[in-house]
């Protein structure tokens, strides 16, 4: 356990619980990064191990009690889990710990909350916060519990309470679903008129903050905003890029950035957004390659693809920040291949802050460009999937 003095009134312990999974994040690093783009600060972070979850508590009554002593010693105001907890769950330790009790996917959508600019963007984020509040309802109407009735009476003033409101948010959830039905046939007629007009379409995938924006921005001079932060960018952004070896433009749509326990409300949610990687011929699957965790963020991208539906499409590695890279961790070539679920994937090493690597990355975006072209070629060293995921 580590503590640091707090800051601001949002202050908050971050807690993660080790189930034995390899990704664990044994110092809550990503969990932090996430609390402090939300506008939380992070001032002690907690940790144990567990066999399962508690049912009631998720970390057992005996870590129940040193949060809480911990909490009072550093001014916290709020609870932070690394993993999603159950309507149950949530609501037994807030009354423990006698302060709000929140998860990883409540975060994640708080973020998303707070970034989505564009109308689509914005449905999205409001159908999976609807679809996450709906199932805890009962704690946020927990003070009426008392209002049950007496002897022999079912139910109450209460339950009624919690009745209309789950009514009421699924009336809302039905009439989002019903405008972003509208939104995504505005999307497959623009797919549709890019088709028509025999348009190679590319979208940038990768892990969140492994530079995608800035290397789109790079590629196309287009000027969508781009910060050294998780989800910097929400809504998706098309540009034309022109390829002079291959003598042709292409489309260019940068997407939202993958992260690891994705809320599977979210994929939903937003399958609009995440439709363009879905109809791409080429994946630019761009990897921070300073980050140590590379390997394991490649794993979490690939299983999110697999999840919409977008593993069979080729795809072109980009390992991003090279600038970051100590000089012994510099590549002997910024082109050369790298294995992905046994299968030989083409990679390009570049910075797209530097501008580095660039040429070389259009020159095999030609390549696999002007391959497609050719009746019955696939591209050159992009492998054909026989049923793995990328």
């Amino acid at each position: 356990m580590t503590a640091n003095a707090p800051k601001s009134k949002a202050a908050t312990i971050l807690v993660g619980v080790d189930l034995g999974l390899p990704h664990f994040d044994s110092e809550l690093e990503e969990l932090g990064l996430l609390a402090q783009t939300a506008g939380m600060q992070p001032v002690a972070r907690v940790t144990c191990k567990r066999r399962a979850p508690d049912a009631a508590l998720f970390i057992g009554s005996g870590k129940a009690d040193e949060i809480k002593l911990l909490a009072s010693q550093m001014g916290a105001t709020e609870i932070l889990f690394d993993q999603s907890l159950s309507p149950g769950q949530q609501r037994n330790l807030e009354r423990h710990l006698e302060m709000p009790v929140n998860d990883r996917t409540f975060l994640i959508l708080e973020i998303f909350a707070q970034r989505a600019r564009s109308h689509e963007g914005k449905l999205q984020v409001e159908l999976a916060r609807l679809q996450y509040l709906s199932t805890r309802l009962v704690r946020r109407w927990s003070h009426l519990e008392r209002q049950s009735g007496g002897i022999g009476m079912r139910g109450g003033p209460g339950e009624a309470q919690i009745e209309l409101d789950r009514r009421m948010i699924g009336e809302t959830i039905k009439r989002t679903k019903e405008r972003l039905s509208k939104v995504k046939k505005q999307r497959q007629t623009q797919r549709r008129q890019r088709e028509r007009r025999d348009a190679f379409n590319i979208s940038l995938i990768g892990y969140t903050n492994a530079g995608k924006s800035t290397l789109f921005n790079a590629l196309v001079k287009a000027r969508a905003y781009a910060a050294d932060q998780l989800f910097a960018t929400l809504d998706t952004t098309t540009r034309q890029l022109y390829l002079g070896d291959a003598a042709r433009s292409v489309s260019l749509s940068d997407t939202v950035g993958f992260i690891r326990d994705l809320p599977h409300g979210l994929v939903d949610a937003f399958q609009a957004t995440l439709q363009e990687a879905i109809d791409a011929d080429l994946l630019l699957h761009v990897v921070d390659a300073a980050n140590e965790d590379y390997v394991e963020q490649i794993a979490q991208v690939q299983r999110v693809l697999t999840e919409i539906g977008a593993q069979d499409i080729p795809q072109l590695l980009v390992f991003n920040k090279m600038d970051a890279l100590a000089p012994d961790q510099q590549p002997i070539r910024l082109v050369d291949d790298y294995e992905i679920d046994g299968l030989q994937t083409p990679r390009v090493f570049v910075s797209a802050k530097n501008m580095q690597g660039l040429a070389e990355l259009r020159q095999k975006l030609s390549a696999i460009v002007s391959a497609s072209a050719r009746p019955d070629s696939a591209p050159p060293d992009v492998p054909e999937n026989d049923g793995a995921a990328l």
